[in-house]
């Protein structure tokens, strides 16, 4: 089993190559942004990438936060989740097989669980419907057993 840090290391030779591969030239700017996202424990949005920038004391541009989200949502590496409220937020998909997220209302940490039959429910409830299924998500949003505990232990 690899360290946290050799998994992080991979992560961001994965993220550079897909957006080298996109097209897109790997600016220090937007390697900080990877370096960013991969530091997140959970639901991002683009509020708390500027935050880490500027706590970091990096050169980050807002747009080009805006541009890269878009680049890796783009690319499957990270995933919008509609939350309840009408905001949107980010969470790292660092596989390729598809999945849904747990996403935790508290802390915002996030986990991906695997689909477990979930899509051919979706294609049956579609094919009734008399659609032909294109894509489908599920977000489920709940405590997480961390939060779990520290609502108990006060």
């Amino acid at each position: 089993m690899q360290s946290p840090e050799a998994d992080q290391s991979h992560s961001r030779a994965t993220l550079t190559l897909a957006v080298s591969r996109a097209g897109f030239r790997i600016t220090d700017a937007r390697r900080a942004i990877i370096d960013l996202i991969l530091t997140r424990d959970g639901a991002f949005d683009s509020s708390d990438l500027i935050a880490d920038a500027r706590r970091r004391k990096l050169v980050v541009g807002r747009a080009t936060i805006f541009r890269m989200l878009d680049v890796l949502a783009d690319l499957g590496a990270i995933e919008r989740i509609d939350l309840p409220n009408g905001a949107h937020s980010y969470v790292r998909c660092l596989g390729s097989r598809h999945h849904h997220h747990l996403v935790c209302t508290n802390c915002q940490r996030s986990s991906d669980v695997e689909d477990g039959g979930i899509a051919d429910l979706v294609v049956a409830m579609a094919q009734s419907a008399g659609y032909v299924l294109e894509h489908h998500r599920l977000e489920l949003f709940g405590i997480c057993p961390s939060c779990q505990g520290r609502s108990r232990d006060k």
